[in-house]
């Protein structure tokens, strides 16, 4: 195998610059991947700011990938070159322990995400575990897909574990990146959908994506009548919220759900939560069998990712882009 080319932060916060690494041979359960597009996920601006400390440099970010196998390990069985596979957060697991064996490879205390510790997506090609590479349906764009490698697991896998049904009334907070992917989900899964902005200008494109309400959370008004009317809310946004005011919009045993994560610690009344025996849970991505799911209910029901395409060379300009918030709703690097 050739060396692999990409892009790679050097410090905390800088430039990305042109990097080339000899990634050895593959190894038994491997496969190598020639990219075609990557996403840009906030995930990414978080690592190449070293935002959570964990950042290792140099390292080439990047794990909303989608490309070719080009090659494969002695013991890889499940895929051959040219297939067309896509690969999000997670790289490797254990593949021994009970998480592991009970599919949540999410959850494995040993997973290897594909850019913390290892090099990821902002490159001309890529090696993960082969269980982690997930074939992609024929009906799917390739520049679509990628966000909904990151993106999409993370607002499906929520949705489907705690039970959205089409009697469900589900609530998405923030028409985002994750935001605009959840409210389609939802609506697939024949929820009553409601959607929750603080830009009233997002109303029309948020029932254009398949919300049937809409809620201006700048209006304290607005949040007030919808007290007691929520099976399941799914908090999309990396913001400080009136958290007390989402949790008495929930009905009886409602959920409210995090999958972005607000820098303050999030303060609560107890009586509340115990009088209508309502909850307040976090969501990670996502394991491969949630991957092959979403992807495939991605394609049967048309969910796909909005999205601006930026040639990989020019990656600076695109996570310049979305950190100043200016991007709706995905950001796709393309070979």
């Amino acid at each position: 195998m050739s060396e692999i080319h990409g892009l790679a932060v050097h410090a905390a916060g800088a430039q990305l610059l042109p990097y080339k690494f000899d990634p050895g041979e593959i190894k038994p359960y491997e496969v190598e991947i020639k990219i075609s597009h990557c996403g840009v996920c906030r995930s990414d601006i978080n690592l190449i700011d070293n935002d959570w400390g964990i950042s290792k440099y140099p390292f080439i970010p990047g794990h909303e990938i989608v490309g070719t196998v080009v090659g494969v390990g002695a013991h890889v069985r499940n895929l051959s070159p040219g297939q067309r596979v896509g690969v999000g957060w997670q790289a490797d697991s254990c593949g021994m322990c009970e998480w592991c064996r009970r599919g949540d490879e999410h959850l494995c205390a040993q997973a290897q995400p594909t850019c913390v510790g290892r090099n990821g997506g902002f490159a001309d090609k890529v090696r993960v575990n082969s269980r982690f590479a997930i074939p992609l349906p024929e009906g799917l764009d390739s520049e679509n897909a990628a966000p909904l490698l990151c993106a999409g697991v993370t607002v499906y896998t929520p949705l489907r574990n705690l039970g959205a049904r089409p009697s469900s009334r589900v609530g998405v907070i923030g028409i985002g990146g994750l935001g605009h992917l959840g409210i389609q989900f939802a609506r697939v899964f024949g929820a009553e959908v409601t959607a929750f902005s603080t830009s009233k200008e997002k109303e029309s494109e948020a029932k254009d994506l398949g919300a049937h309400e809409f809620v201006n959370t700048r209006d304290t008004g607005a949040l007030k009548k919808v007290t007691g009317s929520f099976d399941l809310l799914l908090s999309t946004i990396h913001a400080d919220q009136d958290w007390s005011a989402y949790v008495n919009a929930l009905r009886p045993n409602g959920v409210l759900c995090l999958v972005g994560a607000p820098p303050s610690a999030i303060q609560l009344q107890a009586p509340p939560l115990i009088g209508g025996q309502r909850m307040i849970c976090g969501s990670s991505s996502g394991s491969p069998r949630d991957l092959h799911e979403m992807l495939d209910v991605a394609a049967r029901h048309g969910v796909k990712a909005i999205t601006e395409s930026f040639a990989m060379a020019k990656a600076n300009d695109a996570v310049t882009k979305v950190k100043k918030n200016q991007v709706r709703y995905r950001v796709v690097l393309a070979n």
